[in-house]
């Protein structure tokens, strides 16, 4: 039989704190991607993957914190810990794929299509695995239009964020997008248990030891201490703040022609009396005295 859900157990409480969880790590990871724009090399690759992983906790973090909230009328809820934690490491890859692209060709035309796409996808995936984890006396089924609904939404949202991240217009710019990229990605989350039917097999009361909150708090630990600790990263590069790359000196930029203003004063100078060049003395007769 078709059983009543209920995606608001504690009211707004849920909502809101998923919605920070996603702001938080979207922030976090924005952030890293904007600031891997402005190093080369060596560099670049730490700040993306720090950026993937600060994503893609935030979204994870986020879906089963909005889950706390998550119940059903006669039936306990119980989570499958290897596939909830597979749905993390499908997230922070996927994210991963999508910033590198982003990172490396540009936030803009095909790569940055890409890689919003590729994004948004993994944002999708992390949602429905996660949802795949859940396990109860029944059977859930989906709306297939609120579905797609609910993939567009996260592939929307990834290529805005991507977008803004690419444009590297300093910290306020990020925070931003980052609230818009929280206020998205939650969207998703709730188009997406939109789409959700649950038809129950059997019907038992939940027990108090087996709340949803007490199942997943354990769980969310790890990924907020991360999200903590790439916190602190983020905080004490210097370069978070302004988003702006140090001031090169002008001797080291690529493309400077040869006649800077320091070769023009050394050319000024060969014509100091002290510093004639030598052909001119070597033509100057010997002032010595001559037999006449």
């Amino acid at each position: 039989m078709q059983s009543t859900v209920h995606g608001f157990g504690y009211g707004l409480v849920t909502p809101l704190a998923a919605y920070l969880m996603a702001c938080l790590g979207g922030a976090l990871g924005l952030r890293c991607t904007a600031r891997a724009m402005l190093v080369t090399r060596s560099w670049r690759p730490g700040w993306l993957v720090l950026g993937s992983a600060a994503i893609g906790s935030g979204i994870w973090t986020m879906h089963f914190v909005a889950m706390m909230g998550f119940t059903i009328e006669h039936t306990p809820i119980r989570y499958d810990w290897p596939m909830t934690f597979a749905s993390l490491a499908v997230a922070i890859v996927m994210v991963g794929v999508g910033i590198f692209i982003v990172g490396y060709r540009g936030a803009h035309g095909t790569a940055l299509f890409t890689g919003g796409t590729v994004t948004g996808l993994g944002i999708a995936s992390m949602h429905y695995l996660g949802m795949a984890g859940m396990h109860l006396d029944g059977q859930l089924t989906y709306n297939t239009f609120t579905v797609a609904a609910s993939v567009v939404i996260a592939m929307a949202a990834a290529t805005a964020a991507l977008w803004a991240a690419g444009q590297v217009r300093g910290f306020l710019w990020s925070v931003g997008a980052a609230l818009i990229m929280g206020l998205a990605v939650t969207g998703m989350h709730y188009t997406g248990m939109a789409a959700v039917e649950v038809h129950v097999s059997a019907t038992a009361e939940p027990s108090a030891d087996g709340s949803p909150a007490a199942l997943l708090a354990p769980m969310l630990i790890g990924p907020l201490a991360f999200l903590l600790l790439a916190g602190v990263v983020v905080m004490l590069d210097p370069l978070m703040v302004t988003g702006k790359p140090a001031a090169v000196p002008i001797e080291r930029k690529p493309g400077v022609p040869a006649h800077t203003d320091g070769a023009r004063t050394i050319r000024r100078s060969t014509h100091h009396p002290a510093r004639r060049p030598g052909r001119r003395l070597v033509h100057r007769r010997p002032r010595t005295p001559q037999n006449r």
